[in-house]
């Protein structure tokens, strides 16, 4: 009966000591509160600039409404606003622990003996289960909207430019022994037709050797039920004479609209879809390390909202024991600044492939966690 009362009573304890206490509570309500405020003054500039831009940009190439500008502004926000989270997580964690030191509330709680740990994890805690949410809810809503944004912008740039897309388009298919390297000119994306294009065909001997054996130009190409379709087309086998055809089938492995659509940018990929556009591009012979990058970052992101808050917090505590309210406030925001330049700094590096996307992605969240801890571990002493 002891045996048995002493492991039923271990959940319980567990529970307890989970369960949030009236202090914990009182702290993360005035936390939420302070994080709305940033997030919303954050997103208030944000979707001005946003606006402002596309106004001067889109709205001065063809005649858009204030409505319609308004809509644009609406999908393209979120994506930049979601980038901004960390700064508001450090200036909102600030501001509610600075509100509580003004009323000496930080105070009582430690003359009562409360450790500062009792109310910063809960905190953190509260970010990172945020974070969470970002990654997989919040953050791939705001890349489809950048998505979306992304694909109205070519398509009001496109009217102006009468249809056509003007930029090269490079493609890449083919299975183990044979290869088909792509370059069309221009696509028309009314007729969903590659214009100006010539396919390079490669084959690999049995050695695993890869050599150019045909080079076919067309006027146009179109992609349907598994078969590229040439028109007005001159093809010409390594050593042999051209030969001209008016149409010409070839094999493809594409998926209809792949010839048509380019790949979407990182920050405009939805974190689920980041494994398998990687998996794409890599099988495409592209480089995929911007989009490794963003998958890395992605990942990092709930330790690094835990990271601004618990870095926050400690800077709110050392104010109560040295009164230098002003100083460690900014000391705080120049430390989060340095946290944005490093961040970026990193993923610099890591798209010039100086270093690999895993450090890149995590170096920053992870010094930004050791500093905070760091800096608690030397602020609390209960």
């Amino acid at each position: 009966m002891t045996a048995l009362g002493s492991v039923s009573a271990a959940p319980r304890h567990v529970l307890s000591a989970l369960r949030l206490g009236r202090i914990e509570r009182y702290v993360l309500i005035q936390l939420a509160r302070s994080l709305a405020v940033a997030l919303g003054v954050i997103s208030a500039l944000v979707m001005l600039i946003d606006f402002v831009e596309i106004s001067r940009g889109l709205g001065s190439d063809t005649d858009l409404s204030a409505l319609r500008i308004f809509g644009l502004m609406l999908v393209k926000s979120p994506a930049v606003i979601v980038q901004l989270l960390p700064f508001v997580f450090l200036f909102g964690t600030l501001s509610a622990f600075v509100s509580l030191n003004r009323r000496s509330e930080l105070v009582a709680m430690r003359a009562a003996g409360v450790s500062a740990w009792r109310f910063v994890l809960p905190a953190a805690g509260a970010a990172l289960a945020f974070g969470i949410l970002t990654v997989t809810v919040i953050g791939p809503l705001a890349a489809s909207g950048d998505g979306l944004f992304q694909r109205e912008r070519q398509r009001i740039s496109g009217s102006v430019m009468s249809g056509q897309e003007q930029e090269a388009i490079w493609l890449r298919e083919g299975d183990g022994p044979r290869q088909m390297v792509i370059r069309a000119g221009r696509q028309d994306r009314a007729n969903a037709r590659l214009l100006d294009v010539t396919f390079f065909i490669y084959t690999t001997d049995p050695n695993g050797r890869r050599a150019f054996t045909e080079r076919i130009d067309a006027e146009a190409a179109s992609l349907s039920a598994g078969r590229w379709r040439l028109f007005d087309a001159v093809g010409a086998q390594t050593g042999q004479r051209a030969m001209r055809y008016a149409t010409l089938d070839l094999p493809s492995a594409l998926a209809d609209e792949e010839a048509f659509e380019r790949f979407a940018r990182p920050q405009s990929t939805p974190f689920w879809s980041l494994p398998g556009q990687i998996r794409r591009i890599e099988d495409a012979g592209f480089s995929s390390t911007a989009y490794q990058l963003r998958f890395q970052q992605l990942l990092s992101t709930p330790l690094t909202f835990a990271a601004m808050t618990i870095l926050a917090a400690a800077f709110s505590l050392r104010l109560m024991r040295f009164g230098d309210l002003a100083r460690m406030a900014v000391s705080a925001v120049v430390l989060g600044f340095a946290f944005f330049f490093l961040n970026q700094f990193s993923a610099a590096m890591g798209s010039a492939e100086v270093v690999p996307p895993l450090v890149a992605a995590w170096l920053p969240a992870v010094l930004t966690a050791l500093a905070a801890f760091t800096l608690l571990f030397y602020t609390e002493d209960g």
